[in-house]
């Protein structure tokens, strides 16, 4: 979603054609069986993401700016932390301080509190160093691990309605 707009991701398919068509929507994880061979280079690598330059061309996403999240996870993430909806006052982006910060396997909550705090401390300078870090990630197998983190550190008062 785009300031709340839904839109279309363009993305290299890296997961089987009928990957939920048993098990419905599902978030990925670190070993997830539905990813295909290809799919896990493409992904390691992070060349999954490259058709997303069609989005910023679109004008439906940034360079920088909080990962887009399908409408089903959206919703449900809404329920679980209202402060979700936080995330859809500005653009997605291709990558984010989650993306280079978090891991595959990182709570929605902890890529929240990643997200807000990249909200609230927006500046053009921050966009150029979270872009060198993704760089980085993807000249650095070991970068693309990621860190944990504890969200501890952000007052999410005042994002609170």
């Amino acid at each position: 979603m785009a300031k709340g707009k839904e839109y279309k991701v363009y993305k290299f398919r890296s997961m089987r054609v009928d990957a939920e068509k048993y098990s419905g929507p599902q978030l990925a994880t670190e070993d997830d069986p539905r990813i295909t061979k290809v799919g896990k280079f493409i992904r390691a690598t992070r060349l999954d993401e490259l058709p997303q330059i069609l989005n910023v061309l679109n004008g439906d996403m940034s360079l920088v700016g909080p990962r887009p999240e399908r409408p089903y996870f959206v919703e449900q993430f809404k329920q679980e932390n209202p402060e979700y909806a936080y995330r859809h006052n500005v653009k997605p982006g291709i990558t984010g301080l989650a993306q280079v910060f978090a891991k595959y396997n990182t709570t929605p909550y902890d890529k929240l509190v990643y997200d807000l705090m990249y909200i609230e401390n927006y500046s053009i300078l921050e966009d150029f160093v979270i872009m060198i870090q993704t760089i980085k990630i993807l000249v650095t197998k070991s970068a693309t691990e990621g860190k944990d983190v504890s969200g501890k550190d952000l007052d999410l008062s005042k994002f609170e309605r």
